[in-house]
């Protein structure tokens, strides 16, 4: 290794489900890169967001510490979402980014996860190089005008009727015409800036490198050869690259139109798996593979109607395994405990602290995560987790090794299920469930919230010019 610190490239996805992963038990999916950097690796089979979704993710990620129950909320004018959570870091915090480089790392990022992008966010903080890649999803990059009604008329528009000017397939549109090669799109953008920083950097003594990659996150369409890969070549349907986030049945959509969103939905996890091979390669290549800790996760997943609900999307209220269930695969220096699986509750924070004590720094703000070093390495004492909590809008969850309990933040019982007998979430029991079970998830809900969680009676700037929704 470099000296006694190994370098740390940690790969985020955004909506990347482990059920659609072959290591995580799917035979379908094609993800042989993903498949096998797991078994050179941990794979962690209980990991959690602390809270949901995107940016209250990726504010925890970069500080260590929790955005639940999301206290002080404080939206970002011209912003795409207006969600208790979701907001800047704040200026008195410090990031794992500048502790690193403070400590002597050369640290970058590259991105196409387009919150990050909105004026007044400063997730940049502490890179001596970064990079954003424009253009997917709504990014407010190319022409809207550009687009006609025949380019409409291929997609589905989430609640039919015309679409809106500036709605996101018009974006998705516009954003896509230019990019129909693969290496075009901005998944291989991302991975070729990684590719590059590892090349122009690998004799920095160490490094650090965040590579956020939105894929497979809608929209869903994958390019052809993606998408033919699990396509029914007998759907004659629209494209769907967006839904509301409610019951199939409640946007008008039908098994069939699912099946085939599910199709395009795979084929972007091929892709991320594609790209993904090709950093490993480059560190392979690059001889570097020996000196550094590679962390592969996600920031949650969706649904696609697998659920007691029929829900498509990831609504503030699916709280689910579709949602909830994170990959996490850490791939120590030189391959060190590959194939071991981790079955202990953890977060996705928690990854975050062992990057601090790998890299052996201690003055810093406190942090929430606790460190998987023990269990990544066998040596050391691992606090084990008896329960993990998480918020997102207005719902909180508690999951431990009976209950999986989801509630509104008033206190209102949502869906309780048996992780015993129903480790998916199918059968919803909450009219059955002991007064007492409730009472113990909520005491740990509001012991995590400091007592209490603050309620947002409406949590949308109003006053916002550009209010998306």
């Amino acid at each position: 290794m470099t000296g006694s610190r190994p370098n740390v490239v940690y790969v985020m996805t955004d909506t990347l489900r482990t059920a659609f992963l072959g290591c995580y038990g799917n035979d379908e999916i094609r993800t042989p890169n993903i498949d096998a950097f797991a078994r050179e690796s941990l794979l962690f089979t209980r990991a959690y967001p602390e809270s949901l979704p995107t940016i209250p993710v990726r504010r925890a990620i970069h500080t260590g510490r929790r955005a639940y129950p999301f206290r002080d909320y404080t939206p970002v004018p011209w912003d795409i979402v207006y969600l208790p959570g979701w907001q800047a870091i704040d200026r008195t915090e410090d990031t794992l980014a500048e502790n690193l480089a403070n400590a002597g790392y050369h640290t970058g990022f590259v991105t196409d996860t387009i919150p990050y992008f909105a004026p007044g966010f400063n997730f940049q903080r502490g890179f001596w190089q970064w990079h954003y890649v424009r253009g997917l999803q709504q990014d407010r990059w190319a022409s809207v005008h550009t687009v006609t009604d025949e380019d409409l008329e291929r997609y589905h528009r989430p609640g039919g009727g015309a679409e809106r000017l500036h709605g996101n397939v018009r974006y998705h549109i516009a954003n896509s015409k230019g990019r129909l090669r693969e290496r075009d799109t901005t998944t291989a953008e991302v991975f070729r800036w990684a590719m590059e920083f590892l090349e122009d950097n690998r004799h920095a003594e160490p490094f650090y490198l965040l590579v956020d990659c939105f894929r497979p996150h809608e929209p869903w369409e994958a390019l052809a050869r993606y998408y033919e890969m699990y396509a029914d070549p007998g759907y004659d349907g629209p494209i769907i690259p967006h839904v509301r986030y409610q019951p199939m049945q409640d946007q008008g959509l039908t098994a069939e139109m699912v099946a085939d969103l599910v199709a395009h939905y795979s084929g972007l996890v091929t892709l991320v798996d594609t790209w993904f091979g090709m950093l490993m390669d480059t560190l392979a290549r690059l001889e570097l593979l020996d000196d550094t800790i590679v962390i592969f996760t996600s920031d949650h997943g969706t649904n696609f109607a697998d659920n007691p609900q029929g829900v498509v999307g990831k609504p503030h209220y699916s709280l689910w395994p579709g949602v909830m269930h994170l990959p996490l695969i850490v791939r120590m220096p030189g391959g060190e405990h590959g194939g071991c699986v981790v079955n202990d509750l953890v977060y996705n924070i928690d990854a975050t602290a062992a990057i601090y004590d790998l890299a052996g720094i201690d003055d810093h703000q406190p942090i929430d995560g606790r460190s998987v070093l023990p269990l990544l390495t066998g040596e050391g004492d691992w606090r084990r987790r008896e329960y993990v909590t998480c918020r997102y809008g207005d719902s909180v969850c508690c999951i431990d090794d009976d209950w999986w309990i989801r509630a509104d933040v008033e206190g209102t019982l949502g869906e309780a299920f048996d992780v015993r007998s129903d480790p998916l979430c199918q059968d919803d029991i909450a009219g059955e469930l002991p007064e007492d079970v409730f009472a113990r998830a909520w005491e740990r809900i509001l012991a995590d919230a400091d007592g209490g969680l603050p309620v947002y009676e409406n949590p949308r700037r109003t006053d916002a010019v550009g209010l998306r929704y």
